[in-house]
This record gives structure tokens, C-alpha cells and sequence, in this order.
């Protein structure tokens, strides 16, 4: 369980650091092409959106890395878990049919959270 873990761990925080670094430092113009709704968004709350993103990566990589306090990256995946609810509901209410990477990242996450039960 504990390669599992690492692999799917691994895989999600590398997608949310790159995401949420996207979304802290390139302007609305250029995260257009990429994600369609930051129009529909608040720019605060988009550069809070990849703040957290990147918060919720380090919580899944580091705590089980240094020991100290293994149970934040439940934590950090159940965050995840709920982002990505939250982020079909904004691409369905927005028109918005292409969730498969949304839906994705949602299991990958509820994979995480079972297996940081064996952490």
C-alpha cells in the first residue's frame, strides 16, 4: 500500500503544484486557453485557489515523508476530494460537458484518501 500510495500521492500533488502555480502567478489572459472559467471568477480568489492547490500538494508529499503529523495528508486529500466536487459543479453550471479530467483527479483522490488510512 505504501508504493500505492506514493505513486497516486505523487502523481496528484505534481498536477495541483503545477496547477495552482499556474493559477499564482499567470495573468486571467493567459489562463484563459486553458481553463475556460476564470472569467467567471474573482482574481483573488483564483490566486487563493492556487495557493491552496499548492498547500494541498505539499500536505499529501511531505507529512508522510517526515513523519510529522502523517494524518495531514488525509487532510490534504479529503481537501482534494472536495475541490474537485466543486470544480464540476462550476464546469456544469458554467455549460462546461468536460469533466473527465475533473472526474479523474476526484477518484485519484478518494484512492489517496483510502490509502492514507494505511499510512
Amino acid at each position: 500500500m505504501n508504493v500505492a500510495y506514493w505513486v497516486v500521492a505523487g502523481l496528484l500533488a505534481l498536477f495541483y503544484l503545477y496547477a495552482g502555480g499556474l493559477k499564482l502567478v499567470r495573468s486571467r489572459d493567459q489562463l484563459r486557453p486553458m481553463m475556460a472559467w476564470v472569467d467567471g471568477v474573482p482574481l483573488p480568489a483564483l490566486r487563493a485557489l492556487g495557493a491552496v492547490e499548492v498547500l494541498g500538494a505539499a500536505g499529501l508529499v511531505l507529512p508522510p515523508l517526515t513523519g510529522v503529523a502523517p494524518w495531514l495528508a488525509t487532510v490534504a486529500a479529503l481537501g482534494f476530494v472536495v475541490l474537485q466536487i466543486g470544480a464540476i459543479a462550476v464546469h456544469l453550471s458554467g455549460g462546461d460537458r468536460r469533466i473527465a479530467l475533473n472526474a479523474g483527479l476526484l477518484s485519484g483522490a478518494v484512492v489517496t484518501v483510502w490509502l492514507t488510512i494505511g499510512l
